[in-house]
């Protein structure tokens, strides 16, 4: 990821609980923290939706839908080829299914898009554990 895309991919996260500079933040963990801030969102919508507070419901499926983006804007897929490809197709899938559940009400869909993304996470979890050789699920573990 180039720090451009960095920098953009931590507009759309938004207003961040520990004031970061992504200057500061390795590409692997504003990732990380991208993914979080989706699945926190999606979580958040969940419970606005089974309460039909809809407005709220939707802001935050929109939030996450808007998280969803950064990460899509983040593939490189000159370096990611197939893989980034694959999750391009993904993120759009995630993008949709997140519209249709803020359509249709849909709880399920919300699962099921928040069950795919933390697939996805525990995999890049893995794969920064494996080249730091730390555990990755440390937010001010240093790279």
């Amino acid at each position: 990821m180039n720090p451009v895309n960095a920098q953009n991919a931590l507009k759309q996260y938004g207003k961040m609980s520990a004031k970061l500079d992504a200057t500061e933040v390795s590409s692997h963990r504003l990732i990380q923290m991208l993914m979080e801030g989706a699945l926190d969102k999606i979580a958040i919508a969940k419970g606005h939706m089974t309460r039909k507070e809809i407005k709220e419901k939707g802001s935050y499926i929109s939030w996450s839908i808007s998280i969803i983006e950064g990460l899509r804007a983040s593939l490189d897929f000159e370096k990611g080829g197939e893989i980034a490809a694959n999750l391009e197709a993904l993120y759009d899938y995630m993008q949709r299914r997140l519209v249709e559940a803020n359509l249709q009400n849909d709880v399920a869909m919300l699962d099921e898009v928040a069950g795919l993304l933390k697939n996805i996470k525990t995999a890049w979890d893995e794969v920064g554990q494996a080249q730091s050789g730390k555990p990755t699920d440390n937010p001010v573990a240093t790279e």
